[in-house]
């Protein structure tokens, strides 16, 4: 997987936000990947309870804006973008490991209270 390969699957990510699709999400995870959303929370394991993460957090209405170049190195990709949401704005980093077939093989999210900002 070269890095234009990586850097086209962040931008499926925004734009399966974009459209609401956990579909594409589907589509992007490999069937016994992790999310850790954020890093040191209970992690999700496995395809079904990664989409249904992802279902309540499209349900949300959230959308992602890239705030910075992804950066490719092995085999992941970082990239630093903010979560839009009505009343509030989530400053993350997100770390995709991907599996020989180009699937997603772990996700872990970077961010905390400190990252969070809420409209009055």
């Amino acid at each position: 997987m070269d890095n234009s390969d990586k850097i086209a699957m962040v931008e499926r990510y925004v734009e399966a936000f974009a459209q609401g699709d956990v579909n594409i999400i589907r589509g992007m995870y490999a069937e016994d990947a992790v999310v850790e959303d954020p890093v040191g929370s209970e992690p999700h394991r496995g395809l079904e309870a990664i989409c249904a993460f992802y279902a309540g957090a499209l349900g949300a209405g959230a959308k992602l804006k890239l705030t910075g170049p992804a950066r490719c190195a092995g085999n992941a990709v970082a990239f630093p973008f903010q979560v839009l949401m009505p009343g509030m704005q989530m400053d993350v980093i997100d770390v995709f490991e991907f599996a020989a077939d180009g699937k997603i093989s772990s996700m872990k999210a970077y961010w905390g209270p400190d990252n969070m900002q809420t409209e009055s």
